[in-house]
């Protein structure tokens, strides 16, 4: 299996880039943060993952290994493919994904286009016993504090007239760094100069 990539970045897709490692250039399926890393730079490092079906080889890169393992669970889940799966990483930073599992919070992977009702609870039913049991996300301590910062801000946006969907997406131009009260300002602001 090919488990990490480094080389020059040599061209770009619409979804992948290409990755020149002595002089192979491997076409790599990528997240949004990999292909940042890609950007402006002489040689990339990507963590990936081979996937192998009997007519396909397609190899999906990702900027750590928390996003590729992941990815690598979300194959675990039934009726979720590699295509899906990367989709789901795309979406947010893996910590947050992670804890939208732990949690319960199956709204948060409905705001991904291809992702249903159903498959967002399958998602989170399946991965929330082994997420919670391998302790990857810390949780607020504190009874009754709010679970995610993100969560905060998207059911702020909802509570405003947002749909899940475009709360989510007007969040992702947000920096998620912020407080949720100011990604809410921010997403307003946005949605106001669009």
């Amino acid at each position: 299996m090919i488990s990490r990539l480094r080389g020059a970045p040599a061209g770009r897709t619409l979804d992948g880039l290409v990755v020149d490692v002595g002089g192979v250039g491997y076409l790599v399926a990528a997240t949004p943060s990999a292909l940042r890393l890609g950007e402006g730079v002489s040689e990339v490092t990507l963590e990936t993952y081979l996937h192998v079906r009997e007519d396909v080889l397609q190899l999906y890169g990702f900027a750590d290994a928390a996003e590729r393992e992941l990815f690598v669970q979300l194959l675990g889940v039934n009726g979720i493919g590699p295509k899906v799966a990367l989709a789901v990483v795309s979406s947010a930073p893996a910590a947050e994904l992670r804890r939208a599992i732990v949690v319960g919070d199956p709204a948060r992977f409905q705001a991904i286009p291809g992702i249903g009702k159903k498959t967002a609870e399958r998602i989170v039913l399946e991965l929330k016993e082994k997420l919670a049991s391998e302790d990857v996300v810390a949780l607020p301590s504190l009874p009754g504090a709010p679970t995610s910062a993100h969560v905060v801000a998207r059911d702020a946006l909802v509570e405003l007239g947002y749909s899940v969907i475009e709360a989510e997406t007007a969040l992702a131009a947000t920096d998620p760094e912020l407080p949720p009260e100011e990604r809410v300002r921010e997403a307003l602001k946005g949605a106001a100069a669009a």
